[in-house]
């Protein structure tokens, strides 16, 4: 017996402006009868999903950048940058518990704000994701290589990405699947990590002396570069938990969106806070803020710990996050080109599904950036990726923003019309003006930072020529 679709794959149906999913004879149509998106994601995939995606490289390598910058105060950084998460993810649950749609936030910033509007945030979004899928390919293929040198890089790339358009190919159970060991084995290292360091803290690891807390209190003191080097970390900081915003992506292919995705706001939200702050206040604890060793600062705690092969696990487990990176990035990145060619802000030829269900065009439209980037990074090393990364480096803030403003005025408008909401907004509208406070925030240091100022003028520049972009061939479209 077939389901009546749902607003996530029929665009021919008109969508309340801010309500539940029409699931009932009234979403009944002609576009009954196409093919759609697969709906075999299961709820503990899509929480290991956003969890995955959030914690990556940034953590396991980048996190010592922080460090450095704040000192101990870098957990303030962590705990400002990670209630703006809770309440975007607990905003954007609101929107995507009432309306499941792979276009996710692009589709509640048309709802709100009008097409341009959507279209130019699922592009930037889109943009974002290719070029990142080209560096996680590279820097995955350099980690891998440096444990076994005799690997060139640029086959370990091509075979990455191969293997990870194949899965995405097959079907959204299997990336799924894929996924959540992916996740899982993250998920492992971190808890294993939390684990040793706690247990070399409190002086319970044989022949290890405690380190006490000398380093966290010590050594400068708690914040030893004042005000200035918190808020200097807090811009690297928010930027290692992007990625969460795949979960509502996803949630249109669970077999239950409405409840699948308040389970996964719920859970990703609590557990990235107690991986990162965990692993953060382990790592400043056992080792000092100005330390060299902070260039890797997971394996750094393992070496005083005494535990052996701690570099060449550090980097295995880094080689696994970007992988399990590179494949949510891409199932994303595929799944917002195919909901703007629903919408038909991209070519149509883009929402071609094969018997799995599963945009193969969509996958590999957003697989062939990343090739051809990679290849001109093998090239042209040091060169290409670092240019468009620059040019996408802050784009999570924008959508962090439009999803913020999109909940605002979808929320005002559904509380207008009477509608009942599955998921809603914590103390509306007062936390959802503290998170745009944050926003803010962030984007005013942003600016007084020279290097960050860079990245902000070119993610608005970018933003600006996609959102001229895809007004004109809205109009050119009008015209036919």
């Amino acid at each position: 017996m077939n389901k009546a679709p749902t607003i996530a794959n029929t665009p021919a149906a008109a969508p309340p402006a801010h309500g539940p999913t029409a699931q009932g004879p009234a979403a009944q149509g002609p576009s009954a009868q196409r093919p759609t998106l697969g709906r075999s994601l299961k709820s503990r995939q899509l929480t290991m999903m956003g969890l995955g995606s959030a914690v990556g490289a940034g953590l396991f390598l980048g996190s010592g950048v922080g460090v450095k910058a704040a000192g101990p105060a870098v957990l303030i950084s962590y705990l400002v940058a990670g209630t703006l998460v809770i309440l975007v993810m607990r905003a954007l649950g609101e929107l995507a518990a009432a309306n499941p749609n792979i276009g996710a936030f692009s589709v509640y910033a048309q709802k709100a704000f009008g097409k341009t509007a959507g279209s130019t945030l699922g592009w930037l979004w889109w943009f974002q994701l290719v070029v990142v899928i080209a560096a996680e390919a590279v820097g995955a293929a350099g980690l891998l290589a440096t444990v076994f040198p005799d690997l060139p890089v640029w086959l370990l790339s091509l075979v990455f990405v191969t293997v990870f358009t194949a899965v995405n190919v097959a079907g959204v159970r299997n990336y799924g699947e894929f996924e959540f060991w992916f996740a899982i084995l993250k998920v492992a290292a971190i808890g294993a990590f939390i684990l040793i360091g706690a247990a070399l803290i409190f002086g319970w690891l044989p022949a290890v002396d405690s380190p006490g807390l000398s380093n966290l209190f010590g050594n400068g003191g708690f914040a030893p570069t004042g005000l200035a080097g918190v808020a200097s970390a807090l811009l690297v900081v928010v930027f290692a938990f992007g990625g969460t915003e795949i979960v509502s992506v996803a949630a249109a292919e669970t077999q239950d969106p409405v409840r699948s995705v308040g389970k996964a706001i719920r859970t990703v939200v609590w557990r990235i806070m107690v991986f990162y702050v965990g692993s953060l206040l382990v790592i400043v604890t056992v080792v000092p803020w100005d330390s060299e060793q902070l260039a890797s600062p997971f394996a750094a705690v393992l070496r005083v710990a005494g535990i052996p092969g701690a570099e060449t696990a550090i980097t295995l487990v880094a080689v696994v996050a970007l992988l399990s990176a590179l494949n949510a990035n891409l199932y994303g990145a595929s799944r917002m080109v195919y909901s703007l060619a629903e919408r038909g802000e991209a070519p149509k030829g883009l929402t071609r599904l094969n018997r799995a269900q599963a945009p193969v065009r969509a996958v590999l439209a957003s697989v062939a950036f990343g090739v051809g980037s990679t290849v001109l990074e093998l090239f042209f090393p040091g060169k290409v990726l670092p240019l468009l990364l620059s040019l996408v480096g802050s784009t999570i803030l924008v959508v962090w923003t439009s999803v913020l403003l999109s909940q605002f005025v979808l929320r005002r408008r559904a509380d207008r019309e009477g509608l009942k909401l599955p998921l809603r907004m914590w103390a509306f509208p007062y936390l959802s003006y503290l998170a745009m406070a944050i926003l803010a925030a962030i984007f005013v240091l942003g600016f007084l930072d020279a290097g960050t100022r860079i990245q902000l003028l070119s993610t608005f520049a970018l933003t600006a020529a996609i959102a001229v972009a895809c007004r004109l061939t809205g109009r050119a479209r009008s015209r036919r």
